[in-house]
């Protein structure tokens, strides 16, 4: 009767772990939200596309599972090892043999410390190089997204994919999966030897683990969705972050600081409530484990109490003190590596929920790629055509409509308007930041379509109204890391846009600090130095966007003088609001709704008295109004 002790008190432990269970399946069921996220991935997608990086290490990483072996040798040997000496202090043998004993385990201990050090020193080295990797193809595969794409994902989304995302892999490379191997081998190798030492006694253990594989399965279902809800917390947080602290000056000019920081505080607690039910899931499974740990303990003592004190044998195996240390031990390091294993699930099933994250932005096929065959060109004219052009941001949304027109080399041609005319959209489709729906554009007499979009591009500069600086120097900004350019280079090209006369007044010259989009410059001083980066790489193609847009007079004067330079460098195509600024363009483009309405020169344009009449006449009038 007294054998099925031991089965009695693992069925009502059982019993009761069932009951929690339920409670908090239960609960958990409460809790699930509708979960926003890009792509749900398996499991499987997501650990080949991880093996993927992870292969071209493969030596390094049959080293570490080498080096890892020595460890788990101490985690197997030691028990027997104590259960040796206690016999053998029991039995009273010789103080040789026991120092004996105690030495080799010394010796073990010593191996397993040495390579456990080398281990995490090569995992470490190993990992980075791999997360490292993952890091470059992500960053590649944002620059060659197009215009269109990188304005659908916001920046602060981008920017929890490269950093956040990407040190949760790097966790599951340096730590998790290493030792989830390392676990598993433990756990494989405790078994083998408490079945050489008691078979009886390993059974027992062996009652609790369909348990352990069972809540571990649930364990894991629920584990993803709630790092899946933090994952999309944290990516909803940073982005509303990345915007709003570049809008900081418009929220205080307005006065809504109480209202973005209650919407602050909405996300902020969104985040907490997913964060909350992680901590709740994990909290579940960790106790469960350990109540059985604690449940086989309970067993083994009472099984090898009885067998110790009344010379009792179960299931025919008969029991010493030496065994029942040697299992005590056992069983601890059979359930530490599940318990360990838990509290690693839970980072593995966080680096999953980022990989499946990183891999959606990776799976976003760029728009604007080049074809099979496209060329690659040395130098260009500058001859440009548009044949029958349709484009449309939206589909069936045209913003440009049949558009044909030629611009030859180094001539200067102007694109004016109303505002949502198409303007800026022709420049854009030269570049190829979109493509085209219908029609054709070519680049001395060759479909853009047919050139490599790197080639392409290297031959225009742009100069935007909105002018991006990048923290550095003056001299980084100009450059933009284009070798071989003396300084002597740099200064004459600011010279030739009328740069170097604010230039020539700061203390540090071409090394004063740019600080964050160039908040420290004028809107003109940060246009002069727009033209200089562009005179320096010495584009055949110039593309002026609303170039001289909110400059004051002064700085408009040196702007225009730069312009009348840049025109005899090579082509130029310029769009501007300002009839002043095109008055001297070979061509002026009159376009209306997506359509060319009207072109020609200057005179010719107001001779016809069209809408280009119209529209210098309004600003002729403004003018005159204002000087009165």
């Amino acid at each position: 009767m007294y054998e099925f002790y031991p089965l009695l008190i693992t069925g009502g432990v059982v019993g009761g772990l069932a009951i929690i269970f339920t409670v908090a399946y239960m609960t958990i069921r409460k809790q699930k939200e509708a979960i926003g996220f890009d792509r749900n991935m398996a499991d499987s997608e997501i650990t080949k596309r991880l093996l993927r990086y992870a292969a071209p290490f493969w030596k390094q990483f049959l080293l570490i599972l080498l080096v890892m072996l020595l460890s788990v040798a101490y985690d197997i040997i030691s028990p027997m090892i104590i259960g040796n000496i206690e016999e053998m202090i029991k039995a009273d043998f010789p103080m040789s043999k026991l120092l004996i004993m105690v030495a080799c385990y010394a010796s073990i201990l010593l191996v397993s410390l040495g390579s456990t050090y080398i281990q995490a020193i090569m995992l470490q080295r190993t990992g980075q190089r791999i997360v490292s990797k993952i890091r470059e193809d992500l960053f590649i595969h944002i620059e060659s997204l197009s215009h269109n794409q990188l304005h659908s994902i916001p920046v602060g989304k981008l920017v929890t994919r490269v950093t956040n995302d990407t040190n949760a892999i790097s966790m599951m490379f340096t730590h998790i999966i290493v030792n989830l191997v390392k676990n598993c081998f433990i756990v494989i190798g405790v078994l083998a030897a408490m079945l050489c030492m008691n078979y009886a006694l390993t059974l027992m253990v062996l009652c609790f683990v369909p348990f352990i594989v069972l809540f571990t399965f649930v364990f894991r279902k629920f584990s993803r969705k709630a790092y899946r809800k933090v994952k999309d917390g944290t990516t909803d947080i940073n982005t509303y972050l990345s915007e709003h602290l570049s809008g900081m000056k418009i929220i205080q000019i307005f006065n809504r600081e109480d209202r973005k920081k209650a919407q602050f505080d909405e996300k902020n607690n969104a985040l907490g409530r997913a964060k909350r039910e992680q901590i709740f899931v994990f909290g579940i499974f960790r106790p469960i484990v350990y109540m059985l740990y604690i449940s086989s303990v309970l067993c083994l003592l009472y099984i090898g109490g009885r067998g110790y004190i009344n010379d009792f044998s179960f299931l025919g195996q008969t029991i010493d003190s030496g065994i029942v240390v040697s299992f005590y031990l056992y069983i601890s390091k059979f359930f530490n590596p599940i318990q360990s294993l838990a509290e690693q699930f839970n980072w593995l099933q966080s680096a999953f929920a980022s990989a499946e994250k990183i891999f959606t932005i990776l799976d976003i096929v760029p728009e604007v790629v080049d074809e099979p065959d496209a060329i690659e060109l040395d130098h260009i004219e500058g001859n440009i055509e548009f044949k029958n052009v349709w484009f449309a941001y939206v589909p069936d949304e045209w913003v440009l409509r049949d558009v044909s027109f030629k611009v030859n080399a180094r001539q200067t041609v102007a694109f004016v308007g109303s505002t949502g005319s198409g303007k800026t959209t022709i420049l854009s489709l030269i570049c190829r930041n979109y493509d085209i729906q219908k029609g054709q554009i070519l680049i001395d007499g060759i479909d853009i379509k047919k050139i490599k979009i790197s080639s392409l591009r290297s031959h225009f500069g742009q100069m935007l109204q909105d002018v991006f600086l990048f923290s550095g120097t003056i001299r980084s900004n100009i450059l933009l890391r284009k070798e071989g350019v003396s300084d002597e280079e740099v200064m004459e090209a600011c010279r030739y846009v009328n740069a170097d006369r604010f230039i020539s007044r700061l203390s540090d010259g071409l090394d004063e600090e740019v600080r964050e989009r160039g908040n420290n410059f004028s809107a003109g001083q940060r246009q002069l130095l727009s033209f200089a980066r562009t005179i320096v790489h010495k584009p055949e193609v110039m593309i002026l966007d609303e170039a001289t847009a909110n400059i004051d007079t002064e700085t408009e004067l040196l702007i225009q003088n730069s312009l009348e330079k840049m025109m005899n460098i090579g082509t130029m195509l310029i769009v501007a609001h300002r009839l002043s600024t095109v008055q001297h363009a070979d061509n002026i483009i009159y376009l209306s709704a997506g359509r060319i309405v009207e072109q020609g020169t200057h005179f010719e344009l107001l001779e016809q008295r069209g809408r280009y009449y119209d529209l210098y006449m309004l600003q002729y009038k403004k003018q005159q109004t204002s000087k009165s």
